[in-house]
């Protein structure tokens, strides 16, 4: 299942010129409040006409602004889940769930039980959605959702009302979500950690314009990106597989490029995970360290430099077959005669990687 959207729409004064493919997967439509990201996944429902746009789903055309076809949004079969929740609080969480069922024109890919198991909303089903946290709420929603038997789920920051806490809580299903169904999914969201943790594809975009669309792990890793990503929130996501859990309280992952040691992890070894390294917590040194706290030490070959506005250095290293980035100041990379293709030494502390940093693979 693949998306295809090319589509031209004046917004006021934005002028949105958006050309991209998903593939299968997670596709984060990446960007600043205002890039145009709603009006994309408004016109990919079915809620909004652009003034011209030519949007296939697997395949099939469903806009044609310039021969007149246009598929009804009821029949585009998509499944929305907005910022809210929007259930109906006068309906039981089973109700709400189905509601959306007896409107599907498909036959059932998912049942009932199965999508309350993926969620872990099997307990609250009899509930009134008043009675819910923010988070299962939107659990909620998206089950509904998945009961209408969708080709393709969107999700307009479907976290964003919620808090740090709620966050971290729904992550892991929407992981869940990504891993176990063949739906492909188009979340918008203009939040770095987010996208690290759930996207397969990033299309990033700005005032209207796809800057950069490819896989997460490349246009996360890219240093040409940080402007747009944000100096504090610069970094790159590695692939890593649980190695085995130590005594002292310490996971061990394996990466392409050797090995990490991070605070414990509640997953069994063999699992499949990837891990987001920010810039600014990698530390850079020509010859092995010794005699240091940081357990981490990675061996890599210089690919790029980027100076900042600042007194900043975003250096772009090939580490394995992952790219990592190291935030560092242009007089460290001056005194230290940092050039692409010189070997370096990646030093990273195992507690500066967030719990929130590290994700089902």
């Amino acid at each position: 299942m693949s998306l295809s959207v090319d589509m031209r729409h004046r917004l006021g004064a934005l002028n949105l010129q958006i050309t991209f493919q998903a593939p299968g997967g997670v596709t984060a439509l990446f960007g600043r409040s205002g890039a145009g990201k709603t009006t994309v996944i408004n016109a990919v429902a079915g809620l909004l006409t652009p003034d011209s746009a030519r949007i296939s789903l697997d395949g099939q055309l469903v806009l044609d602004t310039r021969s007149g076809h246009a598929v009804p949004t009821r029949k585009r079969r998509v499944g929305y889940v907005f910022q809210d929740g929007r259930l109906f609080p006068h309906l039981s969480v089973r109700q709400n769930l189905t509601y959306g069922a007896r409107f599907a024109s498909a036959a059932p890919r998912t049942t009932l039980a199965e999508v309350s198991e993926l969620l872990g909303i099997s307990d609250l089903l009899d509930r009134r959605p008043g009675t819910l946290s923010g988070g299962e709420k939107q659990r909620v929603a998206i089950g509904r959702a998945l009961l209408s038997q969708p080709r393709i789920l969107l999700m307009d920051e479907p976290l964003a009302a919620l808090d740090s806490a709620r966050k971290a809580e729904i992550l892991p299903f929407l992981e869940r979500l990504r891993d176990h169904t063949d739906i492909p999914i188009l979340y918008v969201s203009h939040s770095v950690a987010e996208v690290a943790r759930l996207a397969t594809t990033v299309v990033v975009l700005e005032n209207g314009r796809v800057t950069r669309s490819g896989p997460a792990e490349q246009v996360l890793s890219d240093p040409d990106m940080v402007r747009q990503l944000g100096v504090r929130e610069a970094g790159a996501v590695l692939p890593a597989t649980v190695t085995r859990h130590h005594q002292d309280g310490l996971t061990e992952l394996t990466v392409s490029g050797g090995r990490l040691f991070l605070p414990e992890m509640e997953t069994p070894p063999g699992t499949a995970t990837r891990v987001r390294i920010l810039a600014h917590d990698v530390i850079l040194s020509r010859d092995k360290p010794r005699g240091l706290s940081a357990l981490n030490i990675l061996s890599a070959s210089i690919l790029a430099l980027r100076d900042g506005d600042g007194p900043g250095v975003i250096v772009q290293m090939q580490c394995g077959e992952d790219r990592l980035l190291a935030r560092i100041t242009r007089r460290s990379a001056d005194a230290m005669a940092l050039q692409p293709g010189d070997h370096i030494h990646a030093v990273i502390k195992s507690v500066s990687i967030a719990r929130t940093d590290v994700g089902a693979g």
